[in-house]
């Protein structure tokens, strides 16, 4: 199993109690649904309204967002590679856009940031049962990014769920609540996505088996919408770690339940937010070779991404493959690129501008798949061959070996940590390992480049480095803080206007920013 023939051999409908429809094609011998579950209305808006709603009268303070005054959303295309995406501004997501590679505003502090503020004075920590084994979980983890937006009154609001089972929003001056926070049933591990074209919406996940849209313009967060995971046979768990991304008003995310979904979300003002979601798309991400092959760990935990009308994810049985969107509305799905990198994939595939992948991979099976294709992989998703245009090999003697956190692209290069503690700087031309630096082992946090300054949050020295960028193939030391945490950072910094914002497994989120800004 290496690179299968993508293109559907054949299809079938199929009428399902209820009236749903699905259309089953049949794919190198597995069979990916592809569903439609009500008609297109015309009329639906599908951009915001040139004219804002009635503005809500507010204060810093407020707990409510009114609708920004907004711009039709660009088409995603090469050009908007390491920019942001939408008319909303912020970092929106995580990674920033759907490409998965806009990292943030700087200036980034010239010397060692100091921490300007702490949130909540009490640490956030719930319980959480899985298998039967009851565990207390503190802060955020993994990928763990918070969401930082400017809202339309102003405010710059810093969002993030956590493991208190609940999705905190901050004032990004002050640390202090904006709202009160959104409870789940669970824990939260992936990162929120506040929606990109100026709605009020929040979308995230939660272990709760839910995938839930939030409106932002009433008094509290109000859930409108929610997914549960068990609404189609999926294997393996119910989480949703993956993080959301809306493109022309549909939803792309996948969950570990090891399905994809693409979701017309049907937006809409009038006189407060509404939805109207009608899922396009549902289709496993496994097949029965890949399960013979790997067992039922075939779980989607890593973020989607979009570029040019396809989608990408990859999953836990070391699949990747990419789905062409761009007649979804209609029902129709066509895989267009699949291949097998052998272990475990939880890190986000990462697009550049002439739409290359860039995966990173675990090394937890060490089967000799992996031992062939590397752990950090550049990949062409469209050659008539081979698609592996090189790979790294990032291996462990003893343990897990391979990568957890997402690559960043700057300057013709590749940067990563690994789950065994290096830092890496790769030529994206030849796969060339240019340098490295030692950050100790489990660094799952993803490294991000902000005004050509490459900064990463380590685990067991909690600490953040950051590192000049005037050379991309070698990366030169500027500045080093020790985290006042008791504990790992596993989540991904947010940088926004010079501020790095950082969950730690302390229990904490905290702002650093250049000493004497607070």
């Amino acid at each position: 199993m290496t690179r299968r023939d993508p293109s559907p051999v054949g299809g079938r409908l199929v009428v399902l109690a209820g009236g749903l429809l699905l259309a089953a094609a049949l794919v190198a011998g597995a069979a990916w649904v592809v569903s439609n579950r009500s008609i297109e209305r015309p009329g639906t808006a599908t951009t915001p309204p040139s004219v804002a709603a009635e503005p809500v009268e507010t204060l810093p303070e407020s707990t409510t967002t009114s609708l920004a005054e907004t711009t039709t959303t660009v088409p995603l295309h090469a050009a908007r590679v390491g920019l942001a995406h939408g008319s909303t501004v912020g970092l929106t997501m995580f990674r920033g856009n759907p490409t998965r590679t806009f990292y943030g505003t700087g200036p980034v502090p010239a010397e060692a940031p100091e921490v300007l503020w702490t949130y909540p004075e009490q640490p956030m920590c719930g319980l959480s049962t899985v298998g039967g084994e009851t565990t207390q979980w503190c802060g955020s983890g993994w990928t763990g990014q918070p969401a930082v937006w400017v809202r339309p009154d102003g405010v710059t609001e810093v969002v993030f769920g956590a493991y208190d089972k609940a999705v905190h929003f901050v004032n990004a001056s002050t640390g202090e609540d904006t709202r009160p926070p959104f409870p789940t049933g669970d824990i939260i591990k992936g990162s929120v996505t506040i929606d990109p074209d100026g709605y009020p919406l929040l979308y995230t996940g939660s272990r709760d088996n839910k995938l839930r849209i939030i409106a932002l313009d009433r008094e509290t967060p109000t859930e409108l919408w929610s997914l549960d995971a068990s609404a189609v046979p999926g294997v393996w768990n119910d989480d949703w770690d993956g993080n959301p991304v809306v493109v022309d008003d549909v939803l792309y995310e996948g969950g570990e339940n090891g399905w994809f979904f693409a979701i017309r979300l049907n937006r809409q003002v009038d006189g407060v937010v509404s939805v109207d979601p009608e899922i396009l798309v549902e289709m496993p991400g496994y097949d029965d070779e890949l399960l013979a092959t790997v067992g039922r760990n075939v779980s989607i935990e890593s973020s989607v991404a979009y570029f040019d009308g396809r989608v990408y994810f990859a999953n836990s049985g070391g699949r990747v493959v990419g789905v062409d969107v761009s007649e979804a509305a209609s029902g129709e799905a066509p895989i267009v690129f699949d291949y097998w990198a052998g272990d475990d994939i939880d890190a986000t595939v990462v697009i550049d501008a002439e739409g290359m992948l860039y995966v990173a991979v675990e090394q937890e099976r060490k089967n000799e798949r992996s031992a062939e294709v590397g752990q950090l992989v550049k990949l062409d998703p469209y050659a008539d061959g081979d698609p592996r245009v090189w790979g790294v090999a990032v291996t462990a003697e003893v343990g897990d070996g391979g990568i957890w956190a997402t690559p960043a692209l700057h300057g013709g290069h590749v940067y990563v940590p690994t789950h065994t503690g290096r830092l890496l700087a790769v030529d994206a031309d030849t796969g060339e390992v240019t340098w490295e630096d030692e950050v100790g082992p489990h660094a799952w946090s993803s490294a991000v480049v902000v005004d050509g300054v490459l900064m990463v949050a380590t685990c067991e020295v909690p600490e953040l480095r950051a590192y000049r960028l005037d050379d991309p193939a070698r990366p030169e030391a500027m500045w080093t803080v020790t985290d006042p945490a008791d504990g790992c950072i596993e989540s991904t910094p947010a940088v926004w206007e010079g501020r790095l914002y950082v969950g730690s497994r302390d229990g904490h989120l905290r702002a650093y920013g250049a000493p004497g800004a607070g």
